[in-house]
């Protein structure tokens, strides 16, 4: 069934909405990359409408725009050819989107005017907000993962301010507002007046990776990098090759930070000679993101995923390829789901969020957009992972883990190369297939205790479920903020 389509976008709670003659569509969706949209239809005879949200709600969140992407639009046995130019739903970077149909594609961005598009607008916004005279604010700017998600430890920073300082104000760096921002947090996203603005008053900057676009410190700001894992592999100055351009950029992004917060003696050590840190603190306290493994309710995070009490869960959290934008392809996750009779959790890394797709199967849920990470690790029953540093903050656990890791040589030798011989020293078994893999779930994990008991007694003993009180704690008997 073909026909002659109108089609128009409707602001306040946005809505593509698509007119055709002709019999009712017996279906009609939006699909995404991390998001799938059901359109409403009504009408049907002569004529038909289909009205499509252009807002989701995941996990038993708040309905919140769509991510950024490009959406397939589909309804059942009608060719989409309609053309609508691009448009800002909602009025402001506070509220709603950018859209713009092309035929059957449905592209969204985040709701800047397109005005600020232009690297001359940027230029001017960034001038304006740093040459201002006037006052910093009690407020934090927070960023986690180039604001792609808020998670990891400035979300759990956040909620320790919000708890003792609630006259802090907190503003989230955000690529969109899909992105959840914490109750009481403002989300302001990247590149429109709001983001400068608040990236320019506020005294405090918390980040958790390097500050993106050209950062201009004002007099009185202070910016504390929490960064986001205990090193396996080479960063920064030690990664193999020695390039110029890149240890320069390296050198530059370390002299912004003020305090670098580490998770353990050992982190700080590669931290401080990788980032040329020298001359300024490195906190070890902890990590904040990991007092959620000690405080947390596995329960309550079971639910909220719809896995039922009693299934054995796997997460499977592989770390990102230099050499790739997705996530690898080494394990069948419904497979493994069908072979040990487990739900398997898929949580790739934030660098392949926003290029890649929800993996789906039976028993298998895609957490990689999931808010953070930790609750995951809460509600696993094991973890298998590679290289990512989620093996360092799932000893907090004491749950067993599982390493998959069929390009070893390759990695170590020539992507990336790792600090100390993990064969040597991991608190479970290495494994280079999948059947392995099933082998290995299936034995006593005991025979691994000596080395994970060694593991979590040099990588977790400030693991206590207490950092976030410190880090904050430190921050505000330093007058970074005030109460």
């Amino acid at each position: 069934m073909t026909s002659q389509i109108t089609a128009r976008f409707e602001p306040g709670d946005p809505q593509l909405v698509i007119q055709g003659a002709g019999a009712r569509p017996a279906s009609a969706t939006l699909t995404g990359p991390r998001a799938h949209v059901d359109g409403r239809i009504t009408g049907g005879g002569k004529t038909w409408t289909v009205r499509f949200p252009l807002r989701a709600s995941r996990w038993g969140g708040p309905e919140l725009p769509l991510p950024t992407g490009e959406y397939r639009v589909g309804i059942e046995g009608v060719e989409i050819d309609a053309q609508l130019p691009m448009r800002v739903l909602g009025g402001s970077s506070r509220a709603g989107l950018r859209a713009e149909l092309r035929g059957a594609a449905l592209v969204v961005g985040p709701p800047v005017d397109p005005v600020y598009d232009d690297p001359d607008a940027q230029g001017a916004l960034e001038r304006r907000y740093v040459d201002r005279a006037t006052p910093l604010e009690n407020a934090v700017f927070f960023e986690s993962f180039y604001g792609r998600g808020a998670g990891c430890n400035p979300f759990a920073i956040d909620r320790e301010l919000a708890r003792v300082a609630p006259g802090v104000i907190r503003y989230w760096s955000v690529v969109d507002l899909s992105v959840r921002v914490p109750e009481g947090a403002v989300a302001v996203v990247e590149g429109s007046p709001e983001w400068w603005r608040a990236r320019s008053a506020a005294r405090l900057l918390v980040v958790n990776d390097w500050l993106r676009r050209r950062y201009v410190r004002r007099r009185g700001q202070k910016v504390l990098q929490t960064w986001h894992g205990t090193p396996l592999k080479r960063l920064a100055l030690h990664r193999p090759g020695f390039d110029p351009r890149r240890a320069g950029a390296v050198v530059k992004e370390s002299l912004r930070w003020d305090v670098l917060l580490a998770q353990n003696p050992y982190a700080a050590r590669i931290l401080r000679k990788a980032y040329a840190f020298f001359a300024r603190p490195i906190w070890v306290e902890g990590y904040p993101r990991n007092d959620a493994l000690v405080n947390g309710d596995p329960a309550a995070i079971r639910r909220e995923l719809g896995i039922a009490p009693g299934e054995r869960v796997l997460l499977y959290a592989p770390t990102w390829r230099d050499d790739r934008q997705e996530i690898v392809d080494f394990l069948d996750p419904e497979a493994l789901a069908a072979e040990t009779g487990a739900v398997v959790l898929v949580r790739g890394h934030s660098r392949t969020l926003l290029p890649g797709h929800d993996v789906a199967g039976a028993r298998v849920i895609d957490v990689t957009g999931y808010p953070d990470a930790a609750p995951l690790l809460l509600a696993a029953d094991a973890l298998i992972t590679d290289y990512s540093s989620v093996m360092f903050d799932f000893g907090v656990t004491g749950k067993p883990m599982y390493f998959l890791v069929p390009d070893m040589e390759h990695y170590r030798g020539e992507l990336r190369g790792f600090y100390f011989d993990l064969a040597a020293r991991a608190p479970g078994p290495l494994v280079r297939t999948q059947d392995e893999l099933v082998a290995a779930l299936a034995a006593d994990p005991a025979e691994h205790a000596d080395r994970y008991a060694a593991w979590t007694a040099r990588f977790n003993a400030r693991d206590d479920g207490r950092a976030s009180e410190r880090v904050v704690a430190r921050i505000l008997d330093q007058g970074l903020l005030d109460r």
